[in-house]
């Protein structure tokens, strides 16, 4: 077995809840969006437009709140109003947690639908504050603040939504984990086939199965980390290339414009 370049990135445990605050200024269409833990986007400004494999289309407004299942693939659109930005603030949870709350809901093999909560009748913003006093609660005992991050999952469950982890168990999101722990580093496929004690070989048919490319993931992974920080932090473009693992920001930005059709300066320009 070939030896990793350097120290491979140990697992570790993810926040039970990920808050990011979201702002773009431009319009753009990303497609083969991969969501490998479940995700609210709280609607704060214009419009998001997502739309499925299957060509069913989804729009959510501000005020509202768009629910995304573990799993989740999709083209999606955000739309700035005229004179202002779009804005959102994104809501991560981790999948143990997601585990306790709908562990006793029968699994369901068939993908998960996405669910859009109407803002004026659901009132999802009251949710989105109770998530973010808790977080920012750092007196709040283990315990307690973990039972409060359950909230929003059982309001979810109490509007009939039904979430679960098990696109977890999947080849796509057990490799997206193990990646995104280090997007820098420098990934082969036998590094991945390492830490899931497999040989090189057993691992290119197991992904083979699934119609999967290690290439494309690792691609994939570092752009659409690229395009999360280009929308939730004021980082130069040249320290978001080297973040994701690109060695220069004219490399980073050739291969998010082949992917998204649009250039990382123009998520944060105005039109």
């Amino acid at each position: 077995m070939n030896k990793l370049d350097h120290k491979t990135p140990e697992l570790t445990q993810e926040a039970d809840v990920t808050l990011f605050e979201i702002t773009q200024a431009t319009t753009a269409v990303f497609a083969d969006l991969y969501f490998r833990m479940p995700f609210l986007f709280f609607i704060k400004r214009g419009e998001k437009k997502v739309t499925l494999s299957n060509g069913e289309v989804f729009l959510g407004k501000a005020g509202d709140v768009m629910v995304f299942p573990a799993g989740a693939s999709v083209t999606m659109e955000n739309r700035p109003t005229y004179d202002k930005s779009y804005q959102a603030d994104g809501v991560g949870f981790n999948t143990n947690l997601v585990d306790e709350v709908f562990s006793s809901e029968p699994i369901n093999e068939q993908p998960q639908d996405i669910h859009i909560l109407n803002g004026d009748e659901h009132h999802p913003f009251a949710i989105l504050e109770l998530i973010k006093e808790t977080l920012e609660n750092k007196t709040l005992p283990t315990v307690i603040r973990r039972h409060r991050l359950k909230e929003p999952l059982l309001w979810l469950k109490d509007k009939g939504i039904v979430l679960t982890a098990h696109s977890d168990d999947q080849p796509l999101s057990k490799i997206r984990r193990i990646i995104e722990q280090d997007l820098s580093h420098a990934w082969r496929a036998n590094d991945i086939a390492q830490i899931l004690a497999m040989s090189e070989p057993t691992f290119r048919r197991w992904l083979a199965k699934s119609n999967l490319s290690f290439s494309k993931i690792l691609n994939n992974s570092r752009l659409e980390y690229g395009l999360s920080l280009l929308q939730t932090t004021d980082m130069q473009i040249a320290q978001i290339a080297l973040e994701c693992g690109y060695k220069t920001p004219s490399h980073f930005s050739d291969s998010f414009r082949k992917r998204f059709n649009i250039t990382p300066k123009m998520i944060r320009m105005t039109e």
